[in-house]
């Protein structure tokens, strides 16, 4: 199974296409830490002990907190995963992160801010595979 971690500029052209002036985004992201986070090309960051890939990503969390905030989005959830009820046994995530931004346009606007990308390598080193998947609320299901 091949590993993910940022998005190609293909689905980044397509999310914007596909949620561009339909309101609220809604992230899912499913994560699979390193055991040892990898700092490697990342020397500015790299803390001055190894650390797990889970606690890179909760430095990544805190220091990304606030440009979220600045942007107008929030976390809806964050805990940990482990197997699926209904899913496949040969995949295994660690943590699921809901986040909630404003509009597609907002999203971008934090992704691309120099402050978010100064420290946005801590997600990278942090994780093994991850998974993103943009929704919008569905208001009139029943």
């Amino acid at each position: 199974m091949s590993k993910h971690i940022d998005a190609s500029p293909e689905a980044g052209k397509e999310f914007y296409q596909n949620f561009h002036g339909k309101g609220k985004v809604v992230m899912l992201n499913l994560l699979k830490f390193r055991v040892t986070a990898d700092y490697t090309n990342l020397e500015e960051l790299k803390p001055i002990k190894n650390i797990s890939g889970e606690e890179a990503y909760q430095l990544y969390l805190n220091s990304t907190l606030p440009e979220l905030e600045k942007a107008g989005s929030r976390i809806i959830y964050f805990g940990k995963s482990r197997n699926f009820l209904i899913g496949p046994d040969s995949e295994k995530w660690h943590a699921v992160l809901l986040v909630e931004h404003e509009s597609v346009l907002k999203f971008m606007e934090f992704a691309q801010s120099p402050d978010y990308q100064k420290k946005a390598g801590h997600r990278t080193a942090a994780l093994e595979d991850s998974r993103l998947l943009p929704t919008n609320e569905i208001k009139n299901y029943t």
